[in-house]
């Protein structure tokens, strides 16, 4: 499992990244511009169903069957009638009283999927569809809140549906709208078709591109600071929002050196002291003069709104801001484990002693 969730990143990126090679001075023009389409491609991971079966399909009254289900780059993933949200992938214990048709329905970037079976109930009639207007009626949870009074952010989120390329994918989202400095071309990513760029390598993704790759995320919430964890791969931030300010001179590093604070009920996180290894969405290097103001809005207990704003005055003409919407996962208490050595030799991981 480790080594195909590795590989599968490495792919999906290694393409994306490859992509992005320019010929020519009209290409150029366009590179200057914002992002190319290489990155939007990428982009879309569809949300699919691999499996979804009953076992057995025909049972007699007072018996039960078995429903499994299996998908991919879900945003949510429901099961009706009875079940409601369901995990990932799964099996439940089903007693239908008739003759019933399960739905389930995956949302992702590409819309809904949904694929139905029946499991028929000998001597019953079959059991009337749930309208679909009575479940869609229900009001939002209300945000969740800590003891005082702050909205509480804590929480897996999907990164599935990442944008990385400057095509808007959900509704609250904005196109990427970077336009480099004159004399700045050079931090424009250019690619053979050989180079994969940081992410075959495993490499520390930078913010806000930690946000840019199909995994979860989790934030974990506390009185005086604010930890962030990231599935891919294997990151963290500590992010104190007691008033802590930046050292004078902080060292640079890959994720930089963040403090945060709140502005009404959105938390506002600060970061510099990047190094200039990373890369930003949209197909862009910087310097270490790169500056990120991220925040967080929790709108109700399902959602998070996410909003960053870059600035590098060595390369951009002026700051440019990054909108997106997280949606949670409330079937997930934790983020995985990610395991990633340079995308070479997995095989050591399985041996066994």
């Amino acid at each position: 499992m480790v080594a195909l969730r590795c590989a599968t990143v490495a792919a999906v990126l290694a393409s994306a990244l490859a992509g992005q090679t320019t010929q020519g001075q009209g290409k150029q023009d366009q590179a200057k511009q914002g992002p190319s389409g290489a990155y939007q491609q990428a982009a879309r991971l569809p949300a699919r169903i691999v499996d979804f079966k009953a076992t057995p399909a025909s049972i007699q009254p007072g018996q039960t069957a078995m429903l499994v289900w299996s998908t991919e780059n879900p945003n949510s993933v429901t099961i009706e009638p009875d079940l409601g949200t369901v995990t990932t992938r799964g099996s439940k214990q089903v007693k239908p009283s008739a003759t019933t048709t399960y739905t389930l329905t995956v949302r992702g970037p590409n819309g809904d999927v949904t694929r139905s079976l029946k499991i028929t109930v000998a001597g019953t009639v079959e059991r009337a569809a749930t309208a679909a207007p009575a479940a869609e009626a229900v009001a939002p949870k209300p945000t969740p809140r800590m003891a005082d009074g702050k909205p509480d952010l804590s929480g897996v989120y999907n990164s599935s549906s990442f944008n990385f390329g400057g095509v808007a994918v959900r509704g609250q989202n904005t196109p990427i709208a970077a336009t480099l400095k004159k004399g700045a071309e050079k931090f424009k990513i250019v690619r053979g078709p050989d180079d994969a760029g940081q992410y075959s390598t495993c490499s520390p993704t930078g913010v806000p591109g930690a946000y840019f790759v199909p995994y979860q995320w989790e934030i974990v919430q506390g009185r005086d600071r604010v930890v962030i964890v990231y599935e891919y791969p294997h990151l963290f931030r500590v992010i104190p929002i007691d008033g802590t300010p930046h050292p004078a001179d902080p060292d640079p590093t890959w994720m930089g050196d963040s403090v945060g604070r709140w502005d009404g009920d959105t938390l506002v996180v600060d970061t510099i002291g990047f190094n200039d290894k990373t890369e930003l969405p949209g197909g862009f290097k910087h310097t270490e003069a790169l500056h990120v103001v991220e925040r967080f809005h929790r709108t109700d207990f399902n959602n998070l709104d996410y909003e960053a704003t870059v600035e590098d005055p060595n390369v951009f003409e002026k700051p440019w801001t990054i909108v997106r919407g997280f949606p949670l996962r409330p079937d997930l208490t934790k983020v995985d484990e990610f395991i990633c050595e340079n995308n070479h030799d997995y095989s050591k991981f399985f041996e066994k002693k």
